[in-house]
């Protein structure tokens, strides 16, 4: 019987301070360039001194990836010779996590992307029912990858897990994105949900009733695994390689 998660989240309660002035853009539109973020996402923007002053918000989050098999893909095939052959004869599919962002100065010397997933292990495509409930229901992953020298207009970001992570620990159910300023002032975020419980448009990953929940036998909900990596460092570089900004190292 499939698990379900059912999490106490708080709404976030405050939205940050917003610009007032709209982006010069031909593409903007009015609400979400205020506050830094797409339509129905959540309301973050700059906070602090530098917003009070700042003419034109400096980025926009126009698309986040969808949650579930959406966010899965096959690797595209190289041609080429191998000594070795095939192992696999079937396609593996990648979870491929990619967002759509907007920068409005004409240059932006860096920019910080920080990834929050989480994979429901009730969905895993291999292994047995033994195997799978010897796993917690969800596992969590996160990642921060900066770009640099970003010139003004639209650009892609992604991350990547490789085909063993979908098949042991399943498809992304809740993901989230943070984009931040190098001294970490928040400009635009948001998140997709499709987990009982955790609300889209919050920062789900900064709850605590969330991150540490347990069963009702006191066992833990959510188990925190490293293996996110950004796209740069897959066959996935290849694809649309203009689409993305210089990683920085």
């Amino acid at each position: 019987m499939k698990k379900l998660l059912i999490f106490s989240v708080a709404v976030i309660a405050a939205v940050f301070a917003a610009t007032t002035a709209e982006a010069q853009s031909p593409r903007r539109n009015s609400r979400n360039v205020r506050t830094g973020t797409r339509a129905g996402g959540m309301q973050v923007g700059q906070t602090g001194p530098a917003a009070a002053s700042a003419k034109v918000p400096r980025v926009r989050l126009d698309r986040l990836p969808k949650a579930g098999r959406a966010s899965t893909l096959a690797a595209p095939a190289i041609p080429g010779g191998s000594i070795i052959g095939k192992c696999y004869m079937k396609d593996r599919r990648w979870i491929v996590l990619e967002s759509k962002y907007e920068t409005y100065d004409q240059w932006t010397d860096r920019l910080v992307f920080t990834w929050h997933v989480l994979l429901e292990t009730s969905t895993a495509t291999e292994g047995d029912r033994k195997e799978r409930a010897s796993i917690p229901p969800y596992s969590y992953f996160s990642t921060t990858v900066s770009y640099v020298n970003i010139p003004r207009g639209s650009h892609a970001a992604g991350v990547c897990l490789p085909p063993s992570y979908l098949e042991r620990y399943g498809e992304p159910k809740a993901v989230g994105l943070v984009i931040s300023s190098p001294e970490g002032e928040v400009l635009a975020g948001d998140s997709e949900s499709e987990i009982s419980g955790i609300k889209s448009h919050t920062m789900w990953w900064n709850e605590a009733q969330v991150m540490d929940a347990k069963n009702k036998n006191g066992e833990p909900m959510i188990e925190r695994r490293q293996g996110l990596v950004d796209r740069s460092k897959t066959i996935w570089a290849l694809v649309n390689p203009n689409d993305y900004e210089d990683v920085a190292q």
